[in-house]
């Protein structure tokens, strides 16, 4: 009877070990990583801020996914995975702070536009009006894309949104696709990020600038998301991007501070 008692305890001490075994597995799972949702515009920022965060939080993974804030956006209200919403639209962080959530919102970089050409600007694009002349093939991103809104809103500034519109040769997914189009050669020119010239490598782009009194300026606001299964490391990564390391890779990549109201 005794032995039998003994191989019952035995199991029983077993079973509680995998239990407890198990337990510890899913709890160090849903605690060290970070799924972060990232507009595509700060693809090399944040994978060096990800890489440093690493480095500065051993045993944590941040996984990022980057690309349209909109579709973005609509991805983190049917999926539920992201921990971390990074926007480079107002109206995106909207609609998620909406459903499911979000807390800790706050602004933490603005970014600028920039007509960019190919190295030898071959339709002599000088300003943002020149966008408007016959025969240009300008490629933006597509509407409802931030960088694609904010440059469509920079154009009607200019006075040009109708002629410009009507260049159009290409409406792409996100600022990545439409610098490709013209370092590809297969565009005179597009509107996108200050942040994508400074990502460009070597002679790739020539940038002209937009006149201050056309230039819309976009806000990037970054949360923790409600329902996410790691808030604890949301937090953490939100604060590190507000932070000083984390604020002086942002303008190593082109970015300029959140603003101050």
């Amino acid at each position: 009877m005794k032995k039998a008692i003994g191989v019952v305890s035995l199991a029983l001490l077993l079973m509680t070990a995998a239990c407890s075994n198990n337990s510890s597995t899913s709890s160090a799972g849903s605690t060290s990583t970070i799924n972060v949702f990232a507009a595509a515009s700060l693809t090399d920022a944040f994978t060096k801020i990800g890489d440093d965060y690493q480095a500065a939080n051993a045993g944590t993974k941040v996984i990022f996914n980057f690309g349209s804030s909109t579709d973005l956006a609509t991805s983190i209200g049917s999926e539920g995975t992201a921990d971390v919403f990074a926007s480079a639209s107002g109206a995106a962080m909207d609609t998620v702070q909406s459903a499911p959530g979000v807390s800790d919102r706050q602004n933490f970089a603005t970014n600028s536009l920039v007509i960019i050409t190919p190295p030898d600007n071959p339709a002599n694009i000088q300003s943002i009006k020149d966008l408007g002349n016959p025969g240009v093939k300008l490629v933006l991103a597509a509407d409802s894309v931030p960088v694609g809104d904010y440059a469509r809103e920079a154009l009607k500034n200019a006075g040009v949104s109708n002629a410009a519109m009507k260049n159009v040769v290409s409406n792409e997914t996100d600022d990545a696709a439409t610098v490709a189009k013209v370092t590809s050669g297969d565009a005179d020119a597009a509107i996108v990020y200050t942040s994508d010239v400074a990502a460009a490598t070597g002679n790739q782009v020539h940038s002209v600038p937009i006149e201050d009194q056309y230039q819309v300026i976009a806000t990037y606001p970054i949360a923790v998301v409600t329902g996410g299964a790691n808030a604890t490391g949301a937090s953490s990564f939100v604060a590190y991007v507000m932070g000083s390391a984390g604020q002086t890779t942002l303008r190593t990549f082109g970015f300029g501070p959140p603003p101050t109201s």
